[in-house]
């Protein structure tokens, strides 16, 4: 097995945990001192520093919430010197407030020191050639994919997003090996090697790093046919530091969190109890030795589940799955609880149709509406009206029987679906907001 740090993606636990208690004492001094809303909090719980003593007492510390973040922009939660940061990042949020992230030199260091283990999980070397194709600048895909494939010491080719004819381009003229991406992305560009008259065993690619947006299984299996390659999953969020809080190995069994610097619980949404490990609940997570911008359990709203089973590739980080959902990308339709992801697996079930989706939720007389567009392959399209009309009522007939929701399905034409090369755009919510 391959480790870009094996010293302590394989420590055993109990030293993890030691680390771990020993990093969060100095964290919550360093944000008390420093974050005026962590010493505000924490004097209304009636907690000191001193009355954290190692990892255990993490639940006597406050919950932080996107919403305080936006409430306190731009520089709330700065608990450093600005003279001390180097650089910003920003969500990519398209309402209120934006969050703003600060960093330290350390803090870059180690965020991608977690970049190139992920890179490493995938099979990356300095033999590799690193085609980054997440965006860069305010998003944090592409800085942080960069720096770590510089660690690892890959050719790197920081493309970032768009232009995919030069994309494809400069993939087939550098024999580029890792491409790293949005999946909707991934999934684009396979569509444009097919259009351009490329076969999978055209490109050199062996692997590819995706994250950024929500995807499945089913989508997953179609990229690795489109590129033929392996396809790795990559979690992170701006607030905790960007891409590589937690990666995939070759094991694929869930993503290894980086328990040096990222300490998770799963909670119950609706109490913030602490759930025991297996348990289905939401994602949260506390940075135990960022500078410049460090967040007490941080609530992520990604439904997740986390298991120390042993892993084949031999680290021992705790691992998450895939999320679930999130709380707050939950669509509620008739009072029945709806996560995209769900209806992006039955589609991708059929393979009459193509990854490429939008799912319209509007209100009509008071009632909500579902009406789901899935484009179709080229070989479908040149089908007969009726098998097309046939197969929109099985598609609806599956969500119906899978999710309790009656829906509207809309087969649409190749490439009639607009095309993201960042993250998709998978729900337009057309109802009220009062």
């Amino acid at each position: 097995m391959n480790y870009f740090q094996p010293e302590i993606e394989t420590m055993p636990v109990d030293e993890i945990k030691k680390m771990q208690s020993e990093k969060i004492v100095r964290q919550v001094k360093h944000v008390y001192d420093n974050v005026p809303y962590y010493k505000e909090q924490m004097d209304k719980m009636g907690v000191k520093p001193s009355d954290i003593h190692g990892i255990e007492d993490i639940k006597k510390l406050p919950f932080t919430s996107k919403s305080v973040l936006r409430d306190t922009y731009p520089y709330g939660f700065l608990a450093a010197p600005l003279s001390d940061c180097v650089r910003i990042h920003s969500t990519s949020g398209t309402t209120g407030k934006r969050v703003i992230a600060y960093y330290t030199q350390h803090d870059i260091d180690l965020w991608e020191d977690c970049c190139a283990r992920a890179i490493v999980a995938a099979g990356g070397s300095r033999e590799d050639v690193c085609q980054i194709a997440y965006g860069f600048g305010l998003f944090t895909g592409g800085a942080g994919i960069n720096g770590g494939s510089h660690k690892v010491g890959c050719l790197t080719v920081p493309m970032s997003s768009g232009n995919t004819d030069r994309q494809i381009r400069f993939m087939m003229d550098l024999k580029s090996t890792i491409l790293c991406c949005t999946p909707s992305y991934a999934a684009y560009i396979g569509e444009a090697l097919k259009e351009h008259g490329y076969k999978p065993s055209d490109n050199s690619l062996k692997a590819g790093i995706f994250g950024a947006e929500p995807w499945t299984d089913e989508m997953r299996r179609d990229i690795e046919s489109s590129l033929g390659i392996k396809a790795y999953d990559i979690y992170g969020l701006t607030e905790t530091s960007g891409p590589g809080v937690a990666f995939e190995c070759s094991a694929q069994t869930g993503m290894h969190i980086n328990e040096d610097h990222f300490y998770a619980e799963i909670i119950d949404p609706e109490t913030g109890e602490v759930l025991p490990e297996g348990s289905r609940g939401e994602l949260v997570f506390t940075s135990l030795d960022k500078e410049a911008f460090p967040l007490l359990r941080y609530r992520t709203r990604d439904i997740c589940v986390l298991t120390r089973e042993k892993c084949p590739c031999g680290r021992t980080h705790i691992k998450m799955c895939k999320p679930l959902g999130r709380s707050d990308d939950m669509l509620i339709i008739r009072g029945v609880n709806v996560f995209p992801q769900q209806i992006e697996a039955l589609l991708m079930e059929n393979q009459n149709l193509s990854p490429n989706y939008q799912i319209i939720v509007d209100r009509v007389n008071n009632l909500d509406t579902l009406e789901v567009q899935v484009e179709m392959n080229e070989t479908l399209f040149a089908d007969e009206i009726r098998k097309l009309q046939s197969l929109e009522s099985s598609i609806q007939k599956s969500i119906k029987e899978f999710l309790g929701v009656t829906t509207k399905v809309r087969l649409m034409e190749p490439h009639s679906i607009q095309r993201s090369e960042g993250k998709a755009k998978r729900i337009i919510d057309k109802r009220p907001t009062e």
